[in-house]
Formats: structure tokens, sequence, C-alpha cells
């Protein structure tokens, strides 16, 4: 898998999670970006890309994701590609 593939899973994440079919991610997509990514919907999308990727993030990680590009890096360095 590579960051497009997880670019493309991602999207289909975040689509599902807001109800919305016009985001398209990019490596700078950050909470300031999508009107109702709040802290609720932070936990929302970590489950979502936790069950998608069969991984787990720990706290610090989590805490360190304040961009859609960072959560590929992290994604990545999970699965091992």
């Amino acid at each position: 898998m590579n960051r497009r593939d997880v670019f493309e899973m991602l999207n289909t994440i975040f689509r599902n999670n807001f109800d919305d079919e016009g985001i398209i991610l990019n490596e700078e997509t950050s909470s300031a970006d999508i009107e109702s990514w709040n802290s609720l919907e932070q936990i929302n999308l970590i489950v979502a890309i936790q069950d998608e990727f069969k991984i787990k993030f720990n706290i610090d990680e989590v805490n360190a994701m304040n961009d859609v590009g960072k959560i590929v890096d992290f994604i990545l360095e999970k699965i091992g590609s």
C-alpha cells in the first residue's frame, strides 16, 4: 500500500464520517478546513481509521495528528509501507 492508496481510503472515511461527498483531502487538510471537524469528530475519525486499517494509535500519535499528511505518515508507519 502506498501513500496514494491511503489517501483514497481516507477520502472515503472522511466523506462517510462527515456525510460530505465533496471532501477531497490533501497533505495539509486540517480541522480548520472542514467545518464540522471538532474534537468529537476527531475521535470518530480515529476509530474509523483504526478499524479500516486494522491498526491502533497511541495518545502521542493522536495528539500529533494536526493534518491529514501526518495521519497518512502514521498509517504508513503502522502498516509497514
